[in-house]
């Protein structure tokens, strides 16, 4: 019980503040003018409110969006906000393995990277099917990020201080890798555990992306419990009892922003998990969710090999 009860205050508005008095405010104090950031999922929510904080500080933010509407008006509400106009919108459907093979191949040829952050991402309660034939949440939080990462990573490792920040989620720590059922076909479907299991495995391709790629710093981050649009309506019974004890945005944003920008982030080693600018751990006291190397490479391996599938043959060699 009492574990438990830890568990949802360091996750709440009010655990955040209580972590807020440790951090060191100079770590934020940066100009990043003339570096590259690519941030998916940044029309709204953590996304939108990294980009205006990475915005704020000189950054090239481009918001990497499903939506044109929202996109546009969330990029003038940044640039108006930030006094930046060097933001730029991208449309992409995360969901599409073939749309971010074909967006990486088309950026990459005339564009720099040097922080990608992983933030898009998909919580259907019913099991839905892309056009693809892939259940949704899988092909946008495990696989499109798979996907956009593996393809980005060869102009990040020509960058200056690369980075990849991977926004998973605490609701993780419950999940342990199932290889067997990697798009929910089996029994009765839920959603909410399917997005864990996709946090799982953003944490675990964080992990062997940091053993694989030691140019850049690779890193995945629990936001807690902010009070976003896809909170609201993804989990509208949980966003009604706990409304008053969510984090803002800015508040869920914080630890991404410091990954991507802090010198200080950079000086803890490539791989770990965040909350509150701090590496905890990827597993709970006594939990049986920890997988085997063997597993984690299979997870990589299958992610390739589904990937590949859907790749277009491109001049550029992606």
């Amino acid at each position: 019980m009492m574990l438990n009860l830890q568990f949802m205050f360091f996750r709440t508005r009010s655990g955040y503040e209580a972590a807020a008095k440790h951090f060191v405010a100079s770590d934020l104090d940066v100009d990043v003018s003339g570096r590259s950031f690519v941030i998916t999922g940044a029309n709204s929510g953590i996304g939108k409110a990294t980009a205006l904080e990475i915005a704020k500080r000189g950054g090239m933010v481009h918001m990497v969006c499903r939506n044109k509407d929202r996109a546009d008006e969330a990029r003038a509400h940044i640039v108006e906000q930030s006094k930046n106009e060097n933001v730029h919108v991208h449309i992409v459907d995360m969901s599409s393995p073939r749309g971010l093979w074909e967006f990486a191949n088309s950026f990459t040829q005339s564009h720099s990277v040097h922080v990608l952050i992983n933030n898009a991402g998909c919580m259907v309660n019913q099991r839905e099917s892309t056009e693809d034939g892939l259940e949704k949440n899988f092909a946008t939080n495990t696989l499109g990020t798979f996907i956009l990462t593996t393809a980005l990573i060869p102009v990040l490792k020509k960058s200056q201080d690369p980075r990849v920040i991977t926004v998973s989620s605490g609701g993780m720590l419950v999940q342990k890798l199932n290889l067997d059922d990697l798009q929910f076909e089996k029994g009765t479907f839920d959603g909410t555990m399917a997005y864990a299991q996709n946090k799982r495995q953003q944490v675990i391709m964080t992990e062997v992306w940091a053993r694989q790629h030691k140019e850049i710093h690779f890193s995945s981050m629990h936001p807690g419990w902010a009070d976003t649009p896809a909170v609201q309506s993804s989990m509208p019974d949980f966003h009604a009892k706990m409304k008053n004890k969510l984090r803002t945005e800015a508040q869920g944003a914080d630890t991404a922003v410091w990954l991507a920008l802090a010198d200080a982030a950079v000086q803890h080693p490539s791989g770990l998990f965040f909350q509150d600018r701090t590496p905890v751990s990827t597993h709970l006291p006594l939990a049986l969710t920890r997988s085997s190397p063997c597993e984690e490479n299979e997870l990589m391996n299958r992610l390739e090999q589904l990937g590949a599938q859907f790749k277009p043959r491109l001049t550029s060699g992606l």
